[in-house]
């Protein structure tokens, strides 16, 4: 079955839905290691989603739930409630893909366990009197607006990416990252808002973009070339082979097959501007469309 682009939408925008976690039900048995055929290096790429997002998503959650007694707009509360469901059930559906990248002679746990580490030790809560507690409450928060605005921009790509499309990915893995894009884009707005609800002031907005945006970078970067070294389908190639170069990334951008690097840039420098809000970035209607016709979606319901 292949998982066809999502499409463009021609209906009007939904004013405001209400976020809800979707059971998927995903079969990696006959998942191969490189699941764009003859492209190790993209595949890789996409996979260090599955490295950061267990233990990422489940810092998002757990930071949250330590915001969530402190809001008072329901509106918002019922947002918060949402977002933790998705993110929630985001986590599980990568940590399944862990499991099978080890029964194909690839074990991630040496990178997973240093990201158990930045999220829950590094970033996770301080034992700091009210006051500072707080404070670092809404710094953790507004880091997570920075990094949805990355997942909210990856989603709105992996929904219209023809040139990967045409790569003809593994069409589990397709539905996969499509259902987890488009869940990102339908709440792409919830962490901002929260941490506007805490801290208007666009200092903060912006240095915490500054943090977040090259520390992913960096860790999109490690967990490339840990996958690439550790790959067992590759050990045959010369290790200058196997070590990725940003020329990769930018041949795999032309192709299509991952986002280019300018449409990187402009869409990252976006999250700078007076008037930014993440309601402009991506389509709530072309979202859901997809979230109704994911195969995994549809499978859990069965």
């Amino acid at each position: 079955m292949s998982v066809e682009t999502a499409p463009a939408p021609t209906v009007a925008e939904p004013d405001h839905l209400l976020l809800q976690a979707r059971n998927v039900e995903f079969d990696w048995s006959d998942l191969p290691m490189h699941w764009i055929p003859g492209d190790p290096f993209a595949t890789h790429v996409f996979n260090v989603l599955h490295l950061l997002l267990p233990a990422g998503e489940d810092w998002f959650v757990e930071t949250f739930k330590e915001a969530l007694p402190l809001i008072e707009d329901e509106e918002l509360r019922a947002d918060v409630a949402g977002f933790i469901g998705q993110e929630a059930m985001h986590s599980h559906a990568h940590t399944g893909v862990l499991s099978h990248l080890k029964d194909r002679g690839l074990d991630p746990t040496p990178f997973t366990d240093q990201m158990e580490w930045v999220f829950g030790k590094l970033l996770g809560p301080r034992p700091f009197t009210a006051g500072r507690r707080e404070n670092y409450l809404v710094e953790r928060l507004a880091l997570i607006a920075a990094i949805e605005h990355l997942t909210a921009f990856l989603g709105d790509w992996v929904l219209n990416a023809k040139g990967l499309d045409r790569a003809n990915p593994h069409p589990t893995m397709l539905d996969l990252l499509r259902w987890h894009g488009s869940e990102e884009v339908e709440h792409r707005a919830v962490a901002y808002d929260v941490m506007r609800y805490f801290d208007k002031r666009e200092s903060r907005r912006l240095r915490t973009q500054l943090i977040a945006t090259p520390a992913i970078v960096y860790l999109w970067v490690r967990g490339t070339r840990f996958l690439m070294a550790n790959d067992p389908e590759l050990a045959s190639w010369a290790p200058h082979r196997r070590k990725p170069h940003w020329s990769d990334f930018r041949a795999a951008g032309r192709r299509g097959v991952l986002p280019g690097t300018r449409e990187v840039v402009v869409r990252m420098g976006r999250y700078f501007g007076r008037n930014y809000h993440p309601s402009h970035e991506g389509s709530t209607a072309q979202a859901v469309a997809y979230l109704a016709a994911s195969p995994a979606a549809q499978a859990a319901t069965r």
